[in-house]
């Protein structure tokens, strides 16, 4: 199948799966331990079905959202992935010229390879940029200030990712620095040749956004070891008042996952939330992040802007998610397989299935305009909710 034949988001996968490697699609589609957190991501939107109301006037639909002042085409963005020029080179600002020409946000991972000067020249108005912060303040310091003198006008703060974690598929297939990896593995890279062709010509990609804090001409094994010596950092409240200070703009968190820390988050000046459990890739029994959103919501959705990320495969997903208290939804492995599989178009592919599901789904339930989403509209018990919006 080509990527253009898909007809969901389903099919964008099966097709990058067979273009990588298995080293490769196991890092993106894997988790932690018993991978436990991946199921409940996905099943905790299947357990809460949609209410529709009939008789609505549904010829003309709505899916604009408007978060931090700016009207986007829909209520959804690309979420931050690292190493995406490893499984498609020049992935990172295919995925940036996608969202542009969508009208919807891209968020550049922190272990992005490209550079956040690289996405503001083909996505100044819709590019954000995560910040994973270094043990060396200065270095996330200077990041900031980077990030701030390009225009960006997102800053988003991961905090999920104390130590690393236990991803047992790549210890299993030898991913990592350097690469490791097992005849098996060898063989099956061997068998993928688009993608072995651009490995062996290229090598590894770098992380050009720390690339400065390193001897000049520091090659990507250099770069990436550095990198992953400096992101197991320790994050406090401290930290992120220190960086509310430095940055001049909008300021997300992504991350916070329960309603005491999203109330110190608003007492600090935070701008918005994403709530997420990194993609069910840090802590395989954390809830997922849908679980945890309503009361959230109840805890500060007045006095910031809530998004989330984590599960999202249809787009009754998203009109779920936004039903009970999110702005804006994110993903990252969709538009990842999108990617793979057909480059920029690829993308704007996986884009397209998405928003074509959330028109269809807004008509089916009734619902001609997110400004008239609620929780009414999800099946929801009822008692729960009246303890969340008590908080």
């Amino acid at each position: 199948m080509n990527y253009a034949d898909a007809i969901n988001l389903e099919d964008l996968r099966r097709i990058a799966k067979k273009k990588l490697p298995r080293v490769i699609y196991d890092f993106i589609e894997g988790g932690v331990d018993d991978e436990d957190g991946l199921a409940r991501n996905e099943d905790a939107f299947r357990r809460r079905p949609l209410v529709p109301r009939y008789l609505v006037d549904v010829s003309t639909l709505d899916q604009t959202a408007t978060v931090f002042g700016r009207t986007y085409s829909s209520p959804f963005g690309i979420a931050p992935t690292g190493g995406i020029g490893l499984y498609r080179r020049g992935g990172d600002i295919m995925l940036a010229k996608a969202a542009r020409d969508a009208n919807i946000p891209f968020i550049m991972s922190g272990a992005a390879t490209a550079s956040m000067e690289e996405m503001v020249k083909v996505a100044p108005d819709h590019g954000w940029y995560q910040l994973y912060a270094a043990k060396t303040k200065s270095i996330s310091e200077d990041m900031i200030r980077r990030a701030a003198d390009l225009g960006i006008s997102t800053l988003v703060v991961t905090v999920d990712v104390p130590v690393g974690s236990n991803r047992e598929r790549n210890r299993r297939n030898g991913f990592g620095r350097p690469l490791n990896l097992s005849l098996a593995a060898k063989l099956d890279a061997l068998c993928k040749p688009h993608w072995f062709k651009d490995y062996m010509r290229y090598g590894r990609p770098t992380l050009p956004n720390w690339a400065p804090y390193l001897e000049p001409g520091a090659d990507a094994e250099k770069v990436g070891a550095f990198v992953t010596q400096q992101v197991r950092a320790t994050l406090t409240w401290s930290d992120i008042e220190s960086f509310r200070k430095i940055w001049p703009r909008t300021m997300v968190l992504k991350g916070i996952m329960r309603p005491d820390d999203a109330i110190r988050a608003a007492e600090t000046g935070i701008d918005g939330l994403m709530v997420s459990n990194h993609g069910a890739r840090q802590l395989d029994r954390a809830p997922s992040p849908l679980d945890v959103l309503p009361a959230i919501d109840a805890a500060v959705g007045d006095r910031m802007t809530l998004m989330l990320d984590g599960g999202i495969r249809r787009g009754a997903d998203a009109l779920t998610a936004l039903a009970l208290g999110a702005k804006l939804v994110f993903l990252g492995r969709p538009t990842l397989y999108g990617v793979v599989a057909g480059g920029e178009a690829g993308a704007a592919k996986a884009i397209g299935i998405l928003q074509n599901e959330i028109n269809l789904i807004m008509a089916q339930v009734g619902c001609p305009s997110l400004s008239q989403i609620g929780p009414e509209f999800v099946l929801w018990d009822q008692d729960e909710l009246r303890r969340n919006r008590r908080g």
